[in-house]
């Protein structure tokens, strides 16, 4: 396992079983004919890898998933477009992750979740000798038990190899509060929702917000802030990339996607606000269709839709 890596994405990995459009649910024993049912690999590491690997990156998933039909779809499906599993563990004492989402109509996504093997999954000597190959190391961890008090070391010894690190996080609880005052010196980029900054840092000001990421060590901060597009704030100055214009059907995946098109367009050798565009326009083009992928075009294909599709305006 020697081989260089675009992209080793850690952290929560599940199965998504997404049903759309949902209105309401039927009563009694009743039933309902929708338009699609989609299952996909998805959560803040298993969606990004899977999105990554669509844009061309090579790219390995350090995770684990249950011993169950959940778990053998997951690893088929990244198999079969070619994200590298050899570091995804088979745990026969837990379930895999998995969602189920009924999207409404207008777009709002209620879910039940079944939490299972990811969040326990431990950091092994496999997962840390492949972080010294990659050029980006994604921790998508962030206060899960399995990797408790490993997480610093390992970015650190990444960030010596010359690994970009970036970090995304499932929930703003406090146990992840906690874990990002180890992981944040050690992170190039923290990625969270405006959502998360709002809860996390104090403030409804997402610049403020992602400044005080960056006096806890953090690099610099993307927030991404759904139909207003993306920011992203520097030591030096801050980008802003306004949402396109589109109808969004499922936005499940769309953060996980953002945090993959910056990454993509990143290691493809864009400058930071044409990566920044291409992040958010790889965003929309998941909003367009149903399950982790959406309707991605590819990496060409976004380039197309970051130029013929039109934007919003931006928020200041």
């Amino acid at each position: 396992m020697d081989e260089p890596l675009d992209l080793l994405a850690i952290g929560l990995t599940t199965i998504d079983i997404t049903v759309h459009p949902v209105a309401s649910l039927p009563e009694g024993e009743g039933g309902q004919l929708v338009e699609t049912i989609a299952l996909s690999p998805a959560g803040t590491a298993g969606g990004t890898a899977l999105v990554a690997r669509a844009l061309g990156l090579e790219v390995a998933i350090a995770s684990a998933v249950g011993a169950d039909p959940q778990g053998q779809l997951a690893r088929s499906m990244f198999d079969a477009v070619g994200v590298d599993t050899r570091l995804l563990e088979t745990d026969r004492d837990r379930p895999t992750s998995t969602t189920v989402l009924p999207i409404r109509p207008n777009g709002d996504r209620p879910n039940w979740h079944m939490m299972g093997a990811s969040i326990f999954a431990p950091v092994t000597d496999a997962v840390v000798a492949a972080s010294r190959r990659a050029a980006s190391v994604h921790w998508a961890a962030v206060g899960f038990p399995g990797v408790a008090g490993h997480g610093a070391s390992l970015l650190r010894d990444a960030r010596a190899n010359g690994a970009f690190t970036s970090c995304d996080l499932i929930a703003p609880t406090e146990a992840a509060q906690a874990d990002l005052d180890d992981l944040l010196p050690h992170i190039d980029l923290f990625m969270p929702s405006i959502v998360e900054v709002r809860a996390l840092a104090g403030t409804e000001d997402p610049v403020e917000g992602a400044r005080r990421f960056i006096a806890r060590g953090a690099g610099g901060c993307l927030v991404k802030m759904g139909a207003k597009g993306a920011l992203l704030v520097l030591p030096d100055g801050q980008i802003h990339a306004p949402a396109h214009r589109i109808d969004p059907v499922d936005t499940t995946s769309c953060g996980d996607s953002l945090c993959a098109g910056f990454l993509a367009a990143r290691r493809r050798g864009m400058d930071t606000a044409a990566a920044l565009r291409f992040a958010v326009a790889v965003a929309a083009q998941v909003a367009l269709g149903v399950g982790t992928l959406g309707r991605l075009g590819g990496f060409d294909g976004t380039l197309a839709f970051v130029r013929d599709t039109p934007t919003m305006e931006k928020f200041r």
